[in-house]
């Protein structure tokens, strides 16, 4: 990137997280996770209870970048073609025309997604994984940006279905909104509104594509690829663990660094971008053994543990 670039790039950036956070008060650490997450072509996995903006942090990034917002309840009874579209036969034409599911959206909210079965996770899966939907033969792109925010219940476990290791790692990142602390609060409870609805575009889906592949223009070091490679071999051999993280785990890491560094007005990655990622994108894609889960431990602890253990290279800034 030139310096030009580099500048509108975290200039923009820090204009969509202020958009986004009128919306959600407080929240601008996880605002800039998922927007990282966006411009990273991923998606995200927010593990939170009910009632703390999951929908309104959709409804407001799709307003922020001039998108569409689609909303899916997933249910027990959900199909796949509830998600992902159907083939129909219009007698009038005499042709076979596809009508497109709610899967078709810039920003796309599974709700509960480990309420619905296996096939239809599998479904929304392979969507997010080839960025197109294949029915009856052909293929539909889903378009650019494409986000699917999925969200699960900590707390209700009760006729849901766990996703599968596999599929967690399909997701860039997992985080939580968590609740407002008492100031936003009560900012949120003075107003009494959808606060998404006052919201104006800050930028245009095809600038969203710009910034995305200035992104990958991000210098990342030998050292610092390295760096995530012993991460990754640290969590494999952690005693505590049975499944350390995956080759695709350190790539998706690597891209959200090129996405924060580009945020921060650089057009190079530090070893301090990988430590300030690392939680968020590699502890659910660890698989704890069973005595250490019995034990109460952790993913974030063990990925916690491998930063401590793990030096970091010593890069010059700049």
């Amino acid at each position: 990137m030139t310096p030009e670039q580099t500048t509108w790039f975290a200039e923009t950036f820090d204009a969509l997280v202020a958009n986004v956070g009128q919306a959600l008060l407080g929240k601008d650490e996880t605002i800039r996770l998922v927007l990282t997450a966006m411009l990273a072509d991923g998606h995200v996995l927010l593990e939170d209870a009910p009632g703390t903006g999951k929908t309104s942090l959709a409804k407001a990034i799709s307003a922020t970048v001039q998108g569409s917002h689609h909303r899916i309840q997933f249910t027990p009874d959900l199909l796949p073609s509830d998600v992902t579209g159907v083939t129909i036969y219009d007698q009038s034409s005499q042709r076979f025309e596809f009508h497109p599911g709610p899967i078709f959206a810039s920003v796309v909210l599974a709700d509960e997604i480990n309420r619905a079965s296996p096939k239809t996770q599998a479904a929304l899966l392979e969507v997010m994984e080839e960025a197109n939907v294949t029915v009856d033969g052909v293929t539909h792109p889903v378009g650019r940006p494409f986000m699917v925010i999925a969200t699960q219940n900590p707390i209700e476990q009760a006729g849901t279905y766990r996703l599968p290791e596999a599929q967690l790692d399909r997701f860039l990142l997992k985080t939580s909104l968590g609740y407002p602390d008492r100031a936003s609060s009560v900012e949120i409870l003075a107003g009494a509104k959808d606060r998404t609805t006052a919201l104006r575009p800050r930028i245009t889906t095809q600038a969203v594509g710009t910034m995305s592949d200035l992104a990958l223009t991000v210098h990342v070091d030998d050292a610092v690829l390295d760096y995530v490679a012993r991460l990754l071999e640290a969590t494999r051999d952690d005693a505590q663990t049975s499944l350390g993280a995956s080759i695709r785990g350190g790539l998706a890491l690597v891209r959200c660094a090129k996405v924060r560094a580009a945020s921060d007005g650089r057009d190079y990655v530090l070893p301090d971008d990988i430590k300030a990622l690392a939680q968020s994108v590699l502890a659910h894609r660890i698989m704890l053994d069973s005595e250490a889960e019995f034990a109460g431990v952790t993913a974030t602890e063990v990925v916690a543990r491998v930063l401590g253990q793990v030096t970091p290279p010593a890069l010059r800034q700049g």
